[in-house]
């Protein structure tokens, strides 16, 4: 089965990091969701590290909808059998290796009460959007080697690693070895109010997988600004730094040059389709060439998000749906999006 891709002080984070305005949300309160939050992580590093096979065959009896994934397409070994050799090895050598990182974890997050409840708002916004979209009925936490994901769609549950998200201090992250992994522009993200925008980005992407990898820069700035737009819709109380990555003061530059902003895209050719151009204004880095060391990178999706913003003041009626689904170019052209 293939992988798809406290309390107080989260919501403190929440209202002193910048925000986006919830552009009057739908009511939400009599939506029903069923989710519950797994411990995973807990369960996993309660084994009997004596008899690893029969620990994983009974830990696969508690956790059967993730067990085999976590095996297969976290740690990466084959399904679970008698013969699964290779698979009681590989599990036997993380256990022994990240017991450490379990125990330095397991002191931020005694408690995720918090998460489970977010989740469900969450949810209950995307069950009012998308009513036909099977939602997992589980939130499963698990702790995996420092490459694994952060969040993922497995066949039935959404799934957070908390190996990212230990805090920016994290004697790893600041490790030769996690600055290699994941500059400092990248792990100054890994808080635990990270866990649920990662988790809905990665729900939002299964519902609408981004197809724009050959166009032209402008189709693929929207394209991602989409899922951004989304996940605002499914989070309508999440603050933009949370949703984008970008720090307060990168959100400052972008917000306060959002026209001079625009104007570089223009002399730079919004239509090109030179993938070297393109990734200078999409995917990860510490910030953007050719602006100041203030922009954030990735600057693309932002302005692909203002633009899909523009297009819903235009089109007040639309549904997600219907925005989504929206080609692109259609998008550009009837947004007539003109910053100062």
């Amino acid at each position: 089965m293939l992988m798809k891709k406290i309390a107080s002080a989260y919501l403190l984070t929440l209202t002193l990091v910048a925000c986006h305005s919830p552009n009057s949300a739908p009511d939400v309160a009599s939506i029903h969701v069923d989710l519950k939050l797994e411990r995973f992580d807990r369960a996993f590093f309660s084994i009997d590290s004596n008899n690893i096979p029969k620990s994983l065959f009974l830990l696969n009896k508690e956790y059967p909808y993730f067990t085999n994934d976590f095996v297969i397409n976290i740690l990466g070994g084959e399904p679970l059998s008698d013969t699964s050799i290779n698979s009681f090895r590989i599990a036997r050598a993380f256990y022994t290796t990240y017991l450490p990182v379990r125990d330095s974890i397991e002191m931020q997050f005694g408690n995720l009460d918090w998460l489970e409840t977010e989740a469900r708002k969450s949810f209950a916004y995307i069950r009012y959007y998308f009513p036909g979209y099977s939602l997992p009925s589980k939130l499963v936490t698990f702790i995996g080697p420092f490459d694994a994901p952060a969040a993922a769609l497995t066949r039935y549950t959404i799934a957070a690693g908390l190996q990212l998200y230990a805090g920016s201090h994290f004697s790893f992250y600041r490790s030769a070895q996690g600055q290699e992994m994941y500059p400092a522009y990248i792990s100054r993200r890994f808080e635990k109010q990270y866990i649920l925008p990662n988790c809905i980005k990665a729900i939002a992407e299964d519902i609408f997988p981004d197809t724009s990898g050959s166009r032209p820069l402008i189709e693929q700035m929207i394209e991602k600004g989409k899922h951004w737009w989304l996940v605002s819709k499914f989070m309508p109380n999440c603050p933009d730094s949370l949703i984008t990555g970008y720090t307060e003061r990168q959100l400052r530059f972008c917000q306060q040059n959002e026209g001079q902003i625009w104007n570089q895209f223009l002399q730079a050719d919004i239509f090109t389709i030179d993938q070297d151009a393109i990734k200078n204004y999409i995917g990860e880095a510490p910030n953007t060439q050719g602006m100041p060391e203030t922009s954030p990178g990735n600057i693309g999706q932002w302005v692909g998000w203002q633009i899909l913003k523009k297009y819903e003041e235009k089109n007040p009626s639309i549904s997600p749906l219907q925005i989504m689904q929206t080609n692109s170019r259609k998008i550009f052209e009837d947004a007539k999006y003109k910053p100062r």
